[in-house]
């Protein structure tokens, strides 16, 4: 298909991650050494936050680094977020070639996204959705520094749509060393005590593929979460619940706090 824009360049660097690229790198590799390297097999699946860096980073670092157990395998990465800024009637296919982070450009699969794009709604290209969006961008540079061998990536925002929807269309088009990695805060502005019991009770459902559980939850990418268990169910991937921690933790206090989680999905 035509219409696709050469760049996409940074909406939130300087703000939730430092523009400088040391600066960036440097923090990034000291989140992944407090985060342990675990072997649970072929990651197909991850569940990542994406608040500012001081906020989830640390939790975001969990999943990352279950990526660098990956073989050096060209792969791609459907990324798949909720669209904060922008509405969307479906899901908003970022057309662009490349994604311009501080440290570098990340190519865009083209071909796998005019593949979705084919398939009709709810894939629609809407690239100004993807302009001040913060969900996916905060994932890029986890994934430049973690992700072996070479990568492209996939950028879909979600907005009004429906999960097994989602996950048809990805189905169609995954392969087999390809990974859905959704973009995802947890509950929002409760208290600590609060916040942990609902996020605890959310994850627990998303660990035993309990929809209707599941569905009651506050995260921001409920979409996209279940799309990702609904594609999990099917494919039979496992999930693993590696961190989870919130504001309060890490960088906030604790009277309304933002949660977080780290969840991969393997293979058998």
């Amino acid at each position: 298909m035509n219409g696709y824009m050469r760049m996409r360049n940074p909406a939130v660097a300087g703000a939730f991650y430092p523009a400088d690229p040391d600066m960036l790198k440097e923090m990034i590799e000291r989140y992944l050494e407090a985060a342990p390297l675990l072997n649970l097999g072929k990651v197909r699946g991850a569940i990542a936050p994406h608040a500012g860096y001081i906020y989830s980073g640390p939790i975001a670092a969990y999943t990352y680094r279950q990526f660098q157990t990956l073989s050096p395998v060209e792969r791609t990465i459907f990324l798949i977020g909720p669209a904060h800024y922008v509405y969307v009637p479906g899901v908003a296919v970022g057309t662009y070639y490349r994604l311009l982070t501080p440290l570098g450009e990340v190519k865009v699969d083209v071909e796998k996204c005019d593949e979705l794009l084919s398939l009709g709604a709810p894939f629609i290209p809407a690239p100004q959705a993807h302009e001040p969006e913060h969900s996916l961008e905060v994932q890029l540079p986890f994934l430049q520094l973690t992700m072996p061998g070479d990568f492209k990536v996939v950028p879909l925002l979600v907005g009004e749509a429906n999960p097994t929807d989602i996950a048809v269309g990805l189905m169609k088009v995954l392969g087999e060393d390809d990974v859905i990695l959704v973009s995802s805060d947890l509950s929002h502005y409760h208290p600590y005590g609060d916040a942990r019991s609902r996020d605890t009770s959310f994850l627990e459902s998303v660990l035993n593929f309990d929809f209707v559980a599941a569905a009651r939850g506050e995260a921001c990418g409920l979409i996209p979460i279940l799309s990702l268990m609904i594609v999990a169910r099917e494919k039979g991937w496992k999930p693993h619940l590696l961190d989870y921690r919130n504001s309060g933790d890490t960088a906030g206090d604790r009277s309304r706090v933002v949660g977080y989680g780290s969840v991969v999905y393997t293979e058998g």
